[in-house]
């Protein structure tokens, strides 16, 4: 089962990951490159718009975009798995980051609240301060990495229960964030021209002071990057965590709804327009109003809590709204949390599709359904980060600059090689791009790639701990994956390995609207083979699944004499519905409409689709044209079937769709007949020709046609062979059974629809 959201909801989820960077990311570039910080996060924070853009050409190639994928496709597996391995660093730190963030923050709370209630005589006196102790104070790394840990376990069993859909969540929080940034824009700019501050020194490089631990391996050589491009590159390079998150969004444009492209740019825009104003303006306020003692020594890791208490008003005023930043705080902070274990799952899980990972990561839960061993994987390197850096937010911060831009440089070159390998279809394409004859230049992409690349290169120099912890650990992964790959390559020697989704058989006795959860007047798919789905994808570039639901079946042939259908605890999912389903899913991601899926036990074919059909009440099945049959056949087949069914059996459409997108549809149960325009003018004249007597000028063409078909229905009973012998006669050979409708058809009207009958595709009504 799908789940769909809005471009709103698929922003908020990013931002949760995305918006969490401002919390501590002002004060991590500062210590790194000095008072001139909140510059570089603004450039930062305007060349993430560039870098997003990158993403969104990704993912209107691959619906399952991502590093991986991309990388892959145009630069191999050892690319790939070089470049996801830098990706999980980033996604590994991003949890551990956010939660010992969102623990300095309330660590530092409690410690000031503990100050006050001091002053005031308001502790007991085991805490009081006295002539050989001083006040109370938790320790802020070891609290808040106790608080990380907290966190992450909360959410690891969450993960592991499984989530159910978590955007509403995601969109709650943002919300509330959102109110917050509000405030704090508003009341820091009145309170920057109340204390007339000033902006920070401008980048320059006699204002750049690069601490020794941002020198990195240059330190003590006599090449000490303090001028030129190179000290810029290098202050770009030590700010550029502040758009960690991006990744995000290749991992939920799966779940975004239709038009799936036109959401994904709309999301890209909120995203970035956002994060810029709320990540640049926050640090950019706090380097005005913070003095530099407290910003530097008390609040270099709750930068917006410090922001909060020298904002101009009450004390009370400001320690309330302190309070409020907490709260958010810890809601996006923790928020982030979350994210990352869904994201570095679903980055392992197309890992593991693609055959790089064993199929031991993926077996479902027994109890939950979920792929808890990628769920513990991740959960244990987190924790094993949290004790390992003891709650050190700097520490951290440089590690995880290491995987946030290794994996942007390598999926743009990846990007910029595709401009050329890839002849697949391209929704958008980052500008500019310059054509000169037939050759076109991506211009844009590749400023993009250099910018990241030069970076990448330089922070290789100057972040020790991000280089030496991010090589031994995307080392590690890198091997794991690869000693992983080569066992899987063994096993499936004899055998094409084909990306598999893995699904729990869910057994019911009867099949029925409410076991499969869908709506009356739906649509039926039938699916028997996954290289050719275009009966799927006929259906759902036609139906509104607002107002339509659509199952997608696959029938589970019965051997004639063979054993009976077995309970649910003897049910296997073969590989044969493993693969379609597989295909199905894959199909309704990249329309962004969901899709709900049934397998049916049946001896007979034609007989399980209508009865499934008339179970589920739907309005029209959709099928695939036979290999072994014309749709004729087909629908002499489905039409015996339906009559064989018991009353009350329900009236519906079966459309049969070949390879090409075009269909013929049949009516199952009485329906009005296609008349030809021969058949139309008779009518016609037959009225004219009748009215003229005076005594029944009030006739009606179809009162003829009754007529007719009474005076048919009595000479049968009297002269049978005769009326045989003499339609026989008149029937046309090529007379339609079915109308074609092309693509093209600006109406999708059915043959023969009359009053309350319409097409399950129609988009005017019938005649």
């Amino acid at each position: 089962m799908l789940t769909f959201i809005s471009f709103w909801r698929a922003a908020a989820i990013v931002l949760n990951d995305l918006g969490s960077s401002a919390f501590y990311a002002g004060g991590i570039a500062e210590q790194a490159v000095g008072k001139a910080a909140p510059w570089f996060i603004l450039g930062v924070m305007l060349f993430s718009f560039a870098v997003r853009a990158v993403y969104v050409e990704s993912c209107s190639m691959f619906t399952r975009g991502g590093v991986y994928r991309v990388v892959k496709e145009a630069l191999g597996g050892t690319f790939a798995k070089l470049s996801v391995s830098a990706l999980m660093f980033d996604y590994i730190l991003t949890g551990p980051i956010s939660g010992v963030s969102a623990g300095q923050y309330i660590t530092g709370l409690l410690n000031e609240l503990i100050i006050v209630c001091a002053n005031h005589g308001w502790l007991p006196l085991a805490l009081s301060p006295t002539t050989t102790h001083r006040v109370f104070q938790f320790d802020m790394n070891h609290t808040s990495a106790l608080f990380a840990a907290a966190v992450t376990i909360y959410y690891w069993w969450e993960n592991t229960k499984g989530i159910e859909e978590s955007s509403e969540k995601a969109m709650k929080v943002m919300q509330i964030t959102t109110v917050m940034v509000v405030i704090l824009l508003i009341w820091g700019v009145y309170s920057v021209y109340v204390q007339g501050a000033h902006l920070p020194p401008p980048p320059t490089a006699s204002n750049m002071h690069f601490s020794e631990d941002a020198l990195g391996f240059l330190k003590g050589t006599k090449f000490v990057p303090i001028l030129g491009l190179f000290g810029v590159l290098m202050a770009f390079g030590h700010s550029v965590l502040a758009m960690s998150g991006e990744e995000s969004l290749a991992q939920v444009n799966r779940e975004i709804e239709h038009p799936k492209l036109k959401n994904l740019k709309r999301a890209a825009i909120v995203i970035a327009i956002y994060s810029f104003v709320f990540t640049g303006g926050a640090t950019l306020l706090a380097s005005m109003l913070i003095p530099d003692g407290p910003r530097t020594h008390i609040y270099q890791d709750n930068l917006i809590a410090g922001l909060a208490m020298y904002m101009t008003g009450p004390e009370v005023l400001k320690i309330g709204f302190r309070i409020f930043v907490v709260i958010v705080g810890f809601l996006i902070l923790s928020g982030a949390i979350n994210t990352s274990m869904i994201g570095s799952t679903g980055v392992l899980m197309r890992v593991a599709e693609d055959g790089v990972l064993t199929d031991w990561f993926r077996k479902p839960h027994k109890r939950f359904g979920t792929s808890y061993r990628i769920v513990n994987l991740v959960f244990a390197m987190q924790m094993f980060t949290i004790i390992v850096t003891r709650g050190d937010v700097i520490m951290l911060g440089e590690a995880y600059a290491f995987g946030v831009i290794w994996s942007f440089t390598f999926n743009s070159l990846a990007m910029l090689v595709l401009r050329w390998k890839y002849h697949g279809e391209r929704g958008w394409k980052v500008p500019p791009n310059i054509r000169i004859g037939k050759t076109e230049i991506p211009v844009g992409l590749a400023s993009v790639f250099l910018v990241l690349l030069t970076t990448a290169i330089v922070n290789l120099f100057t972040k020790s701990v991000a280089t030496v912890s991010g090589i031994i650990f995307a080392a590690a992964f890198f091997v794991i994956f690869s000693i992983s790959e080569k066992r899987n390559k063994k096993q499936h020697a004899l055998t094409a390995r084909q990306m598999k989704e893995h699904f729990q058989l869910d057994h019911e006795d009867i099949v029925s609207r409410e076991t499969v959860g869908v709506r009356s007047g739906g649509v039926m798919v039938t699916m028997r083979d996954a290289a050719n789905p275009f009966a799927l994808k006929w259906a759902l570039s036609r139906t509104s699944t607002d107002e339509q639901d659509i199952v997608v079946l696959t029938v589970r042939m019965m051997g004639v004499g063979g054993p009976e259908f077995l309970g649910p605890e003897d049910q296997i999912f073969s590989e044969h519905e493993q693969m379609v389903f597989t295909k199905a899913i894959s199909v309704a991601e990249s329309f962004g409409k969901k899709v709900s899926l049934l397998v049916v036990p049946a001896g007979d074919i034609f007989a399980a689709l209508v009865q499934t059909a008339n179970s589920l009440e739907v309005d029209s099945v959709v099928s695939g044209l036979s290999t072994k049959m014309s749709p004729e056949d087909q629908a002499f087949h489905i039409g015996q079937a339906w009559e064989a069914l018991p009353e009350p059996k329900r009236q519906m459409n079966f459309y049969v769709i070949n390879p090409s997108g075009e269909s013929k549809v049949y009516y199952l149960g009485p329906h009005a007949p296609s008349l030809r325009p021969d058949d139309v003018q008779l009518v016609h004249r037959l009225w004219l020709n009748l009215r003229r007597d005076p005594s029944i000028q009030d006739l009606h063409h179809s009162d003829i046609i009754t007529y007719a078909l009474t005076r048919l229905a009595s000479q049968y009973a009297r002269e049978k062979q005769e009326i045989i012998r003499d339609l026989r006669s008149y029937k046309s050979s090529d007379a339609p059974t079915g109308r074609v409708l092309n693509s093209s058809d600006s109406a999708l009207t059915g043959v023969g629809t009359g009053p309350g009958r319409r097409s399950a595709f129609d988009s005017t009504d019938g005649e």
